[in-house]
């Protein structure tokens, strides 16, 4: 990837992050700290990667993306306002009654959600099936399904890992939001999943470890995805939740607080000279 693409791509998620912000404050509630750590890939897949047409949200040719980890809607939703599926003006919105953006994705009610999601371990179910259609069809659309590492403790992920491998759904990438914390702690410590590759591999999934917060690598590992060919690949991100504001980073206590005015004031501050910093470059 060359400096002026990974500059704008570093702009855009840190204004991704911003929408993150802007949502949950104004919501009161929400996930903030899972929500900016896959803020890099949520942004590389939008504005590099995907195949999608903002003005045709139900195009049948479109590469599809399951939010599997659907409380981390504010990231998504901050990625299609930016990529212009709706207007910004809805991200203030967030999480009121009627409006078009909840607390999970919602397929009925918001244009560019390819699947309703927030029952955690059965995203990647559905991505499977998505995959498996688009194999049948003939379809030359792709399939990613980002989950968290928490979320990897449900057996129903496993089931859909077996069944992936077994059908050969080379078209699907499941994402790993790898940032060792959940609600109540570090995963580790609550159920570990670990060694989530040599999992995925033992399932017969292609497998690529990665920082999920460096473009570079993000490039790199979605590139050797689409490439790869007889089976499904698990890109593991290793992220750090809250990443990008500094009182929010590799802390579960931001899993699903909102920050207060003085908070919202000190976290939008922080990016907006971030922001500067990388228009400078």
């Amino acid at each position: 990837m060359d400096a002026a693409a990974k500059k704008q791509l570093k702009i855009k998620a840190n204004q991704v992050r911003k929408g993150i912000i802007e949502g949950v404050y104004n919501a009161k509630s929400g996930h903030p700290g899972g929500s900016l750590s896959i803020a890099d890939v949520m942004t590389y897949l939008y504005f590099s990667h995907m195949n999608v047409d903002p003005k045709n949200p139900k195009w049948e040719g479109r590469d599809r993306l399951v939010l599997s980890k659907g409380h981390t809607a504010p990231a998504l939703y901050a990625a299609l306002a930016l990529k212009g599926f709706f207007s910004a003006d809805e991200i203030k919105k967030l999480r009121k009654p009627g409006a078009m953006l909840q607390g999970h994705p919602s397929m009925k009610s918001t244009p560019g959600v390819d699947m309703s999601t927030g029952s955690l371990g059965q995203g990647i179910s559905a991505a499977c099936g998505m995959a498996l259609g688009g194999k049948l069809a003939g379809a030359s659309y792709r399939v990613f399904a980002i989950l968290g590492d928490g979320e990897i403790q449900e057996g129903q992920v496993w089931e859909a890992a077996m069944y992936a491998s077994a059908k050969g759904l080379d078209n699907l990438v499941a994402v790993v939001d790898n940032n060792n914390l959940q609600i109540d702690g570090t995963v580790s410590s609550v159920n570990s999943p670990y060694p989530i590759p040599e999992k995925f591999k033992a399932f017969g999934w292609n497998v690529i470890e990665i920082c999920g917060n460096n473009f570079d690598e993000i490039d790199a590992a979605f590139n050797a995805a689409k490439s790869f060919k007889g089976k499904p690949t698990a890109i593991i991100a290793k992220t750090v939740k809250g990443k990008g504001v500094s009182f929010m980073e590799d802390s579960c206590d931001w899993h699903g607080v909102a920050p207060n005015a003085e908070q919202y004031e000190a976290a939008m501050a922080e990016l907006d000279e971030e922001l500067a910093k990388l228009e400078q470059m």
